[in-house]
């Protein structure tokens, strides 16, 4: 069972939009998907045609009270062929409060341990997350592999991403796991020289970690909402159907533990160069690299060590990178910087510079 969260705190970026439509894409294709919603709103279940207050049960039962998670299957319904649903409930925005005087392992682990209890009856679940990276988020990337974020075209999306890889970062880091993270451009409009520029950006940016297939924009995507049912039954020729069938032609194709080919594991390791950077502070707390090298990812694959020169702190970041050229960030204190140390940036789209290192 593969368990995929489709994750960003910015609203209006087509995060239901994707878990509905690539859901049911994944179900067209002879997949059982179930939809877990894990956002109050319940824009997921309404999108499936179900209505929340009609339900006696929603998620709400199954994270919120003692044994809930036995009873996640008791909660599910049925939304399609091959499709199921666990429906939400405005009354999940208040499980952070409900759960206040839990552990805070105990408060995150609520869906994992729910969905470790179903039977192997689901091929992928995809879980809806709500528009912050609050409790319900955390609980969400504690339970999956995967993380779907869908970016939006536009000016300011590149930036906030950044700042939801380094929060992913460091979540994997600290439950050590390794999530696996794609992002898919959305909103895409083809017909301006601006959402054009944008993606090219994006694409240099992420390079792999971006989808091949593109969300354009389309009313349909929105009527079939509407109706409450994904768009391959409501318009299966419209330009969101095809949209979303190549995305999950993509992930069908992608699965997390796929492993690179022996011959280009050993080309990589033959070409690699040990790269050294250094960033001096003396009042930073933390310091943390991500670039295009580790998609992003606060120091992943990373070997890190903090000595001292007086009264300042330095961190020394360990790469090993082939003959190339990238860009790179450190995070300081939570806060994304350039390296003072580099002459060489260019400006991104959001504000702020990438530092450029070049490997010869």
């Amino acid at each position: 069972m593969r368990t995929i969260a489709i994750v960003n705190q910015k609203g209006g970026c087509g995060k239901t939009t994707t878990t509905v439509n690539l859901g049911g894409a994944l179900a067209a294709d002879g997949f059982r998907v179930l939809i877990v919603d894990l956002d109050p709103q319940a824009h997921a279940s309404l999108a499936l045609g179900i209505d929340p207050d009609e339900l006696d049960e929603n998620l709400y039962e199954v994270l919120a009270e003692p044994g809930g998670a036995n009873h996640l299957e008791e909660v599910i319904v049925n939304a399609g062929d091959n499709l199921d649903l666990a429906p939400s409930s405005i009354v999940l925005s208040a499980l952070e409060q409900k759960l206040a005087s839990e552990r805070q392992d105990s408060r995150t682990e609520r869906l994992a341990a729910a969905l470790a209890k179903l039977p192997p009856r689901y091929d992928y679940v995809l879980v809806d997350c709500p528009p912050n990276v609050g409790l319900l988020t955390f609980n969400a990337l504690r339970a999956v592999r995967e993380v779907i974020i869908p970016l939006e075209t536009s000016y300011f999306a590149i930036d906030g991403v950044q700042k939801l890889l380094e929060t992913i970062g460091l979540l994997a880091d600290r439950i050590g796991i390794d999530l696996s993270v794609r992002i898919l451009p959305t909103l895409y409009d083809g017909r301006t020289r601006f959402a054009r520029q944008t993606l090219a950006e994006m694409r240099e940016l992420f390079k792999d970690l971006c989808f091949d297939a593109v969300i354009r924009q389309n009313v349909k995507l929105r009527e079939c909402a509407k109706r409450g049912v994904p768009i391959n039954l409501y318009a299966p020729s419209a330009n969101g159907a095809l949209d979303y069938a190549a995305v999950a032609i993509e992930v069908e194709a992608s699965p997390p533990d796929q492993t690179i080919a022996l011959e280009d594991r050993q080309a990589e390791v033959d070409t690699a160069r040990e790269v050294v950077v250094r960033f001096r502070d003396a009042r930073a707390g933390d310091v943390r690299i991500a670039g295009d090298f580790n998609g992003w990812v606060p120091d992943k694959g990373v070997r890190s060590r903090v000595d001292r020169e007086g009264e300042t702190r330095v961190w020394t970041k360990i790469l090993h990178l082939p003959p190339g050229t990238y860009q790179y960030r450190y995070i300081v204190d939570g806060e994304w910087r350039e390296d003072p140390d580099n002459a060489q940036s260019l400006p991104v789209s959001g504000g702020g510079r990438n530092s450029i290192l070049v490997v010869r």
